[in-house]
């Protein structure tokens, strides 16, 4: 995988671009290239961790060790973090959440995104946590896992990205009727979710109009659990 490859382990279900291949395009500097007609809302730095979902409970697969740029814009979300390995969490299954990143050096640059038509819902940082950290989730095909980007940070940090990407979710797929199929009940839960609600009081988001994603790998659906046999690999 290129150097900038995201460690991300889901691929777009619809709605990709062939040569897009799941990552932000960056310019010189590291940072996002925004696409034609594309605004960025804000930037701001965030811990980062891939994890998946299921009944039982939340298991990180991967976690990137130094703190990402995060930039939200009116189309995704976006993480690069430079200088940085990309970390095998330890855990019965943690050898399996970094098969698609093989080799051992470090990578100077990891990057990552989610566009819109994804999330599925967000799940909110438990108040009075030392922690804090919100739970993009996104919906799957053919498994009740669920893959979710992890960011974490200051209380405040974390309240005012749960809050952007909660509206700009709820506008972009309001505004493109050609991408998102929405019943009237769904369209007004959007609304409402597109406005200045506070976020207090809640501690799960539902994103109505959410696109489905698949793994990229078939063994990702029936994965043997087994012990991680190194400490970290780059891309």
């Amino acid at each position: 995988m290129r150097e900038d490859a995201a460690p991300f382990f889901i691929a777009p279900h619809r709605f990709d671009a062939p040569d897009d291949e799941c990552r932000p395009m960056l310019d010189r500097d590291d940072e996002l290239v925004p696409e034609p007609g594309e605004q960025v809302l804000r930037r701001v730095r965030a811990a980062v961790a891939g994890c998946l979902l299921s009944p039982t409970g939340t298991r990180r697969q991967w976690v990137l060790p130094a703190p990402a740029t995060v930039t939200v814009t009116d189309r995704r979300l976006a993480y690069v973090c430079a200088g940085a390995e990309l970390s095998v969490v330890p855990g019965r299954d943690g050898g399996g959440g970094t098969r698609h990143r093989r080799g051992l050096w470090p990578s100077r640059l990891v990057s990552g995104q989610i566009r819109w038509q994804w999330p599925s819902r967000l799940e909110l940082p438990v108040p009075g946590r030392s922690d804090p950290e919100v739970l993009v989730v996104c919906d799957s095909l053919r498994t009740i896992q669920q893959p979710a980007l992890a960011l974490a940070g200051p209380s405040p940090t974390v309240v005012e990205l749960a809050r952007l990407v909660r509206r700009a979710v709820a506008r972009f797929r309001i505004t493109r009727p050609e991408l998102v199929d929405l019943s009237p009940p769904e369209r007004d839960e959007l609304v409402r979710r597109a406005g200045p609600v506070p976020l207090a009081g809640q501690s799960r988001i539902a994103l109505p109009g959410s696109l489905p994603v698949e793994f990229l790998s078939r063994d990702d659906y029936y994965r043997t659990p087994a012990p991680p046999t190194w400490d970290a690999v780059g891309g």
